[in-house]
Order: structure tokens, then sequence, then C-alpha cells
């Protein structure tokens, strides 16, 4: 019973059902298999009677899609925890965190966004049990979600959220880390064909663009299903927004060499984006990443990504 708590059907997954894009059969099986992965985290963590049970599971999945089950984790483990009856009283994230799925706290992150779309406003997790720099990929991860789910009125309508809720300091920035994720999910509705992504990042105000295409270049990188041709006609195109491609595709570098997970295409996008290694990108993450507080008002999690775009700026040959 409580894996089918507030988590789609295996069919919600499926491309046909989405009514998203197919470029070929071996695209829409990776994505597909992304989808039953998160399903399969969801599950095990869901199933499980301690995280630590859960991470015995989740490593003995394939390399490309295990991020995505610490995902699926992520979200299952928030909810438990709102739960108010038979969650195990609460504390599963943090524990899940203190342990293996510390190597995978990007992914988890999401996957607590994840969550608050599918729980009511009262029990969302309180933003200050989170890291303060890390805790916006949870509005990536909620994005995500409403693109994906909801994709008529976050896609083709592009419908923004203007003043989210959550954390109360943040609302000027929330909406832009939201599109982070909306980005991100553009590159599954478009089915990885760069040519339609750009195409609908497009029809979005121009003012949201650079989020959209840093989560797009994130998802292209860690998710794949683009070879290096169609991967380099996607950065043509993304023309002054290349550094925001090069940054989202640093950030799933530094999400997947944290994780020991490097595969095949993780090399093909990094080099097409940024001109490097995923290990090298990664460095970069490590390099720009701010300790503490920032001056200004933005957030360090945006100035992070300001001072990784600004590393790539001279492969566009413009400001980020």
């Amino acid at each position: 019973m409580r894996r089918r708590i507030l988590t789609p059907n295996v069919s919600e997954t499926k491309l046909a059902t989405r009514g998203f894009h197919v470029k070929s059969p071996e695209a829409r099986e990776m994505l597909e298999t992304v989808g039953e992965m998160f399903l399969t985290g969801y599950a095990y963590a869901a199933e499980a009677r301690s995280p630590a049970e859960a991470e015995e599971r989740l490593e003995e999945l394939p390399e490309r899609f295990r991020g995505f089950a610490y995902e699926g984790a992520g979200m299952a483990f928030t909810i438990l925890d709102a739960m108010p009856v038979g969650g195990g009283g609460g504390g599963k994230l943090a524990e899940f965190l203190a342990g293996r799925g510390n190597d995978h706290i990007y992914m988890i992150y999401v996957g607590v966004g994840w969550a608050m779309a599918r729980l009511p406003r009262f029990l969302w997790p309180k933003s200050d049990t989170l890291d303060p720099l890390l805790l916006w990929l949870a509005h990536d991860g909620y994005g995500f979600h409403q693109a994906y789910f909801h994709t008529e009125k976050y896609v083709n309508g592009q419908h923004q959220d203007t003043d989210f809720p959550w954390p109360a300091a943040g609302r000027a920035y929330a909406g832009r880390a939201i599109d982070q994720g909306i980005g991100r999910a553009l590159w599954f509705v478009g089915g990885t064909d760069g040519d339609l992504v750009t195409s609908m990042i497009e029809k979005f105000p121009e003012s949201r663009r650079p989020d959209l295409y840093g989560g797009a270049g994130l998802a292209a990188t860690y998710a794949g299903g683009a070879h290096e041709g169609e991967l380099q006609r996607f950065w043509q195109q993304a023309g002054e927004y290349r550094p925001l491609l090069a940054q989202g595709s640093a950030f799933a570098a530094e999400a997947r060499c944290r994780a020991g997970l490097l595969v095949p295409h993780n090399h093909v996008a990094t080099q097409v984006f940024c001109g490097t290694t995923p290990e090298q990108a990664a460095q970069i993450c490590h390099e720009t990443r701010p300790h503490g507080a920032v001056p200004g008002e933005l957030p360090a999690y945006e100035v992070w990504r300001q001072r990784i775009a600004g590393e790539f700026v001279s492969l566009g040959g413009v400001s980020p």
C-alpha cells in the first residue's frame, strides 16, 4: 500500500501516455527506463524497513539509471517523513542523506521537490532542515514534475509560478529555480530531440530562457539520449545561451562524478557543451562553489550557477 501512495503508475511514464515526442525507438526506451527506475527507487524506499535497507537494493541497479532511482527514493522518504501515520516517526530523509545517499544528494533533493508537488503545503519539509545552498534543487524537482505531468499548462501554456511560498524568504528566486526544472523536463517532453527542445524554449519569454537552457543542458548530459552530432546542433542553436547549457552540463557531471556513475554519454555531452571532460567540469563546480553567505540579493545557489557559466563564456563568446 505504501508504495502506491502519491506516486504515479508506471504507465504514466510511457511517452505515449504523456503525449511526448518520440524521436526514435532507442530514445523512447531510454526515457521510459528513466521513469521506471525512478519508480523502482520510490518502491525500494517505501517498502524498506530503513534507508540502509533501501540503499542495498538501490546499489544493485545499473549505473546509467541508478541516480534516477535515488531521486525516486528521495521522494518516497520525504513523503514518509510527512505522513502522520505509518511514516515511521520521520527522519528518514536525513538518515538517507547521512548514508550512501550523500553521494546522490543532488538527485535526492530533486526528489524532495517531486514529493512537494504531491503533498499538501502544510506537509512540505521545513526549509531550515535542508542544505541552504542546495535546497533550490527541490524547486527544480517541483518544476520538472509540473512540466512532466501538467505539460499543457507549464510547457504549452508557459505557466510560471511567480509567488512560490517556500522558502518564505526566497520567493524572488523560486520561480527561476522552478524554470530550471521545467527546462530539464523539456528534454523529456521533446524526446531528446534538440531541435524540438530549442523550438519549445524559444516560445517562452526571453527572460526565462537562460534557466530553461540550463535545465535542458543538465538533462541532455545526465540522462543522455542524443548522439554527438545532435548535441552539437543543440549547442549551436542555443546561441547566446551556450554558457548556460555548459553550466547545466557541468552540474550533471558533478552529480555523476560524486556518485561514481559516469557513463559514456556523459563524456560526449560535456565535451560538446563544456569543451572538457566530466571530471574537469565537475572540478569547476568544486572550485566555484560558494562557502557560506554571499553578498547581494541572489541566493548562493544562483551565484554558484553564474560562476560556473562564467567559466564557459568563451565557448559562446557572450556574457551569461
